[in-house]
Parts: structure tokens; sequence; C-alpha cells
């Protein structure tokens, strides 16, 4: 595409209204006793099926992308796609674990860190930064997407370098591109059945379908993620206390003191305890719960305040622990199922109400499932605009594993986010419902313009 000649993609109107009664195919639904929301699995969709450019795939594109559907589908038995995966995956704790000169040199704060590490730069929902997780980003398919000064500095999230670290962890490009291009030629084929189907409810000009699009686009972007163990060390034992010995002084001495009181009453009924317990089996020395509990220095007072309980329904919020409540932004994001670790040892999951959710369309929460060896794609927000509504993005989250089973818990994932060039001009339709506070009154940006304002708005880096 010339830069001087920018391509103009002409949006329609929504298509059929979507029903605010619809539900997701009970076929697919089953329930988990570890959580109250319904888990489904992905509509999926042969390699071989999307590779045949003759096939009518249109059935399922609509029940994975289209109005009623969850905005996700998986794509199976992808030759070589395994090793891939599990190549870039076993890398992401190496990265994380780097010494902190060597990724403190991978980091481009100029690219508001979309390029190369970043840890502790997003924000989670509370405000607080998020370091639960590190990111590497990276463009698989092209190390430099521009050379022209003013568009760097213009777009700097899309059109700055790759950094890579070549000395420390020389292996991270090469799997990191090889999965990526992966993923990202797999996008284009399920791109090409999405325009198939748009195409039976709206015309389609030549070079504007998702495909066309998506192809000549300099902006994809792979993210290599590393979610950190939930605990390191016992810092809710061995840190120490925190007094407000100015605002309330008294607040420490009455804590103490019947802290001490119920603490000393505990040592003598474990004394008892421990005198019924040996009457049924051997207590060896110093194994008693008198011992255990005098010797322990983790004792933990809790003063409760229940304040006055107000009416309204519970916090959806309290899935996303691990990942916040978002819709992704781009085209279509290529996601690999987890790989969760402890101690560099690949486990299962611990915790089966742990993973993906996604909010559908009657605002319903489910848990979205699909396998190791498959690939999913989501729909972003732009495809949902590009489209008219007739490709669908939806609100998803990722909840971390609970329990005991869950300390020390690594979760690695990748995700290739798959965009229109950031020349490429948008023109909103009249009736926009996501970030209405961002669209001129023209309705015309380029996706370029549409992302800055965007990250602007999530980082809050400029005036």
């Amino acid at each position: 595409v010339s830069l001087m000649g920018m391509q103009t993609l002409t949006l329609f109107g929504s298509p059929h209204p979507i029903s605010q009664n619809a539900v997701v195919p009970r076929h697919a639904m089953s329930r988990s006793s570890e959580t109250s929301f319904p888990t489904l699995t992905t509509i999926s969709i042969s390699f071989s099926q999307l590779q045949d450019k003759n096939a009518d795939l249109s059935f399922k594109i609509e029940e994975g992308f289209g109005p009623n559907g969850l905005g996700i589908l998986s794509v199976t038995d992808v030759p070589g796609y395994s090793s891939l995966r599990r190549n870039l995956l076993h890398l992401a704790p190496r990265l994380a674990n780097l010494p902190k000169e060597v990724k403190e040199d991978l980091e481009d704060p100029h690219s508001r860190y979309n390029f190369g590490w970043s840890h502790g730069k997003e924000k989670l929902e509370s405000g607080k930064p998020d370091i639960l997780k590190g990111s590497f980003y990276a463009n698989p398919i092209l190390d430099t997407p521009t050379t022209e000064a003013s568009l760097i500095q213009r777009y700097p999230s899309y059109c700055r370098s790759n950094i890579w670290p070549r000395n420390a962890l020389p292996e991270l490009e090469v799997a990191f591109k090889a999965l990526g291009k992966l993923i990202f030629d797999i996008g284009l084929m399920l791109a090409y059945h999405c325009d198939q189907y748009v195409s039976k409810g709206m015309k389609i000009h030549k070079d504007e379908g998702l495909e066309s699009i998506l192809h000549r686009s300099r902006c994809h972007k792979g993210r290599l993620l590393y979610y950190f163990p939930s605990q390191q060390g016992y810092p809710s034992y061995c840190r120490s206390n925190i007094w407000p010995r100015n605002a309330l002084p008294e607040l420490e001495v009455a804590f103490k003191a019947l802290g001490k009181l119920i603490f000393d009453i505990e040592l003598m009924l474990s004394y008892h305890c421990d005198q019924y317990v040996s009457k049924g089996m051997k207590i060896h020395k110093d194994e008693g719960l008198e011992s255990i509990l005098h010797r322990s220095r983790c004792h933990k007072g809790r003063l409760l305040y229940y304040f006055p309980s107000q009416q309204g329904v519970p916090d959806g919020n309290s899935l996303s622990s691990w990942c916040g409540w978002h819709t992704d932004h781009g085209s279509l994001t290529g996601l690999t199922c987890s790989m969760f670790t402890r101690d560099g040892v690949e486990i299962a999951c611990p915790d089966s109400a742990a993973g993906l959710y996604i909010r559908t369309r009657n605002n319903q929460i489910v848990k979205v499932v699909y396998g190791k060896d498959d690939i999913a794609y989501q729909i972003g927000e732009t495809t949902e605009i590009l489209s008219g509504g007739y490709l669908c993005a939806t609100p998803h989250c990722v909840q971390a594993p609970k329990g005991e089973e869950s300390s020390g818990i690594e979760r690695s994932t990748f995700a290739l986010f798959m965009q229109p060039d950031w020349d490429e001009k948008l023109n909103f339709p009249e009736e926009v419902h996501i970030h209405k506070e961002l669209i001129p009154s023209n309705a015309a940006l380029t996706f370029g313009e549409y992302s800055e304002m965007l990250l602007d708005k999530y980082y809050h880096q400029k005036q």
C-alpha cells in the first residue's frame, strides 16, 4: 500500500438485529463443580477444511464469530504446531528470569513498551501496576516495519523495530518468529473464509476484505506472556507488622494484649489436644500440636470490620485475577493453549475453574476451553467495525488457579495480534458502541490514529 494513497474502507450498516435473548447452545455446555459458570468448548475447524477455499465454512464461522457466537473458534490438526508451541513457551520462564539489567536493555518505553520486554507497565482494573505477568512483544513477520522517521514518531507502537536478546537468549527470536508466522498463515486462511461469510450479507469491495487487509499490513504483533508464580517465598508470614502508631497508637497495644492472651490459652488447649490424640496414636517428641505452635513464627491476628451491607450484585470482576476484563482492539488474535509449570516442570492446571472466561452477547459469563494442540482465534473490535457487526468481538478475562495446589504455579502463553496497517482508513458507521468518545465528528480515522488514541487512553501517558 502506498503511504501517499491510503486505502479507504467503506463500512456498512449492522446486519440483522442481534437477539438480546440469544443463548449459547446447550449441547456445548457443561458445568464444573468448581465454578458457577458454564464451560463451553470452542467451535472448531480442521486445518484440512480451512485449506480448502471451495469449502463452505459459513455455518461454523457464524457459530463462532457471528452475532450470537462467542467471538472465538479454534483450528485443529495444524501440522508442526505442537512442537513450535512447546519450543517457544518453554523459553518464557528463561526470558523472565534473565538478569534485571538484560531485561532493561530489552525495554522500549518510546513504544509504550509495545516492543520488547514489559513488566509492571500495565495497570490492573484497580489502577495498580500489574506485576503478576511479564510480556515480550515483537512483530514476527517484519523486524523493521518501516524506516520512515515520521511514521516511527507518529506510530511508535507499530513502526519501531523489534528488540531481541540475541546474546542472552538467541533461540527466542527463532522460536518466536516460527510460531508467529504459522499462526499468521493460519489466520489468513481463516480470514478468507470470514470474508466468504460476510460477503453473503454485504458487499466487500476489492482489497477491502479481512484477508487482504491483514495480508498487506505491517502491524502484526506477537506477545509472549509469562505469569510469575503466585507465591515467591513466604511474604504472607515473613514480612514485618505495620502499625498506625501516629493515627491510632492504642491499636498496637490492644491488638497485642488480646492476641497474646488468646495465644497462651491456645497453647494450654493444644496440650490437652495432644493428650487426647496420644491415646490413639504415638506422638513423637516435638511433633505434638503444642510444640509445633510454640516454636512457630507464623501466627497472625486478624481484626475484622464488616461495613454495613449494601444491596447489589456481586462484583463480576472477581474472575479476572490473572488478566482483567478487556476486548481486543485489533482484527484477529491467535492464542495458544496455556502451559503451566512448577519449578520448570510442565504440569496440568491444578484448578478446573481457572482459564479463559468470555462475556456473551446476552451478558452471560462462560468458561471457554480448547485443545492443547489447537490454535484459538478471537475477533477484535476493528473486525467488528469493518464487518458491520457480522463478526463480533467479546469481552474476556483470565482467572488464575486457586487453592493449595496452585502455590508456585507459573503460566506461559502466546498471543498473536493481527490487525490492519497503520494507514488503513476506518470509516465508522453512524452508530458505534465502541469507544465513542474517541471517534471524530467525520467518523474517519486510520487504524494507527485509532490505536494510538486507545493506547493513550489506556496508559494515560500523553496529555
